[in-house]
């Protein structure tokens, strides 16, 4: 099943940035890919990054495998791999992330514990990628509103 978020739509149909549910699967078979190597990838090759499951442990290694093997083919060169969290926060569904609550603090706007259970996987990790300090947040307070906590 392929997600796109509404804050995404001025990127989504052509691909040219990464979009969070793919970011997840990065997360989750721990592969640090940079916007470099998605740009090297054909159209079809990041739709299929799109649309490939990486839930369970072989399809993680499966998703791994694939990507790599495309960075390398476009590169020369793996790309870096990243330690995977055993419980990643996105997961957790009783704790607000702290630099998302702080973001969020930012706008005015408090997000319950409620609130936070409620959302999918997807849009906890969206919502925590989006309030990190290193990250340009110009689609935090769209994915509040999207995800109804404003």
């Amino acid at each position: 099943m392929t997600h796109h978020f509404q804050f995404e739509a001025d990127f989504v149909d052509s691909l040219r940035c990464i979009p969070m549910q793919v970011r997840m699967k990065l997360d989750t078979c721990g592969v640090k890919l940079k916007l470099a190597h998605w740009h090297e990838f054909s159209q079809q090759e990041r739709q299929t990054l799109v649309e490939m499951p990486c839930t369970t442990d072989e399809e993680i290694q499966a998703y791994r495998n694939y990507l790599q093997s495309l960075v390398i083919e476009h590169t020369g060169t793996p790309a870096q791999e990243l330690a995977i969290e055993i419980n990643p926060a996105w997961m957790d569904t009783t704790t607000v992330h702290s630099n998302t609550e702080e973001k969020a603090q930012e706008f005015g706007v408090e997000i319950t514990p409620q609130q936070w259970a409620k959302l999918t996987p997807l849009q906890r990790f969206a919502l925590i990628k989006l309030s990190r300090p290193s990250h340009e947040n110009k689609n935090f307070y769209p994915a509040l509103e999207e995800f109804q906590l404003v």
